[in-house]
């Protein structure tokens, strides 16, 4: 829109912006790396992820939560980890919980602090009940219950349970669960079960048009869904390292 910004003898004088500034959402990953060697082991563990999940990962922004990392102090070792992330095409653009060395080398390396961080570490009796709370929260289920109609863009994310959708699900929306998915609109989006490798996660939508269908990993995309399948209520389940698409009733 012109906006009147100056005026002269012959009258009010207008520019046009060359640029507009709005607000968007913006879902990024958060890689929190706990208080132990990133060595071999540690890797191996992410490129198994990796392969378990890729559409997940792929150009998904990534953050870089320190809070656990106090061994990432060393300039050497937090550079390597954030060349080693970025060798996986994984978009790591931010970190948060960060000592003041830490901050330092992130922000060398070209990261951004993130809402949430801080300028101090935890202090120790503090990191060890939060390491003792996630372990006591390690089993228990902790199902997600959406009860409006997931918009495109969108990332739900059941971390430690099923995820139950009572509405529909948009093309270009994204549902994650190391559990079930159960979706009783229509879903156009993506589905992934059982992120976490569980073999024995399904899914179950009311009206399926899905743009993707994974469990452990194992995934189908629109353009292999059988045509007698498209827009009836159906079960997606693994048998023999296979992913099967069955009609419900």
């Amino acid at each position: 829109m012109p906006t009147q910004d100056q005026t002269s003898r012959d009258g009010p004088v207008t520019t046009i912006r060359p640029f507009q500034i709005r607000g968007r959402f913006l879902t990024a990953v958060a890689l929190r790396p706990e208080d132990a060697p990133v060595d071999a082991a540690f890797f191996e563990a992410l490129d198994l992820q990796l392969r378990q999940t890729p559409q997940f990962y792929t150009d998904a922004p990534m953050v870089l939560d320190l809070d656990l990392a106090t061994n990432l102090s060393d300039p050497d070792a937090l550079r390597a980890l954030i060349d080693a992330l970025r060798a996986r095409k994984l978009a790591v653009f931010g970190f948060q919980n960060a000592g003041p060395e830490q901050v330092r080398i992130a922000t060398e390396a070209g990261l951004i602090p993130v809402s949430g961080g801080r300028d101090t570490p935890v202090r120790e009796e503090t990191r060890s009940r939060r390491r003792a709370d996630a372990a006591a929260r390690l089993h228990d289920p902790a199902n997600k219950l959406v009860t409006v109609p997931v918009r495109s863009g969108q990332l739900i994310y059941a971390e430690r349970g099923d995820l139950i959708v009572v509405g529909s699900v948009a093309s270009g929306a994204e549902l994650i669960a190391s559990g079930n998915i159960h979706v009783y609109g229509r879903m156009r989006g993506r589905a992934m079960a059982g992120v976490d490798g569980n073999e024995n996660a399904r899914i179950f939508c009311q009206n399926l048009d899905a743009e993707l269908l994974a469990i452990a990993g194992l995934y189908r995309t629109n353009e292999h869904l059988e045509e007698h399948l498209r827009r009836k209520a159906v079960q997606v389940f693994l048998r023999d390292q296979n992913l099967c698409v069955e009609a419900l009733g």
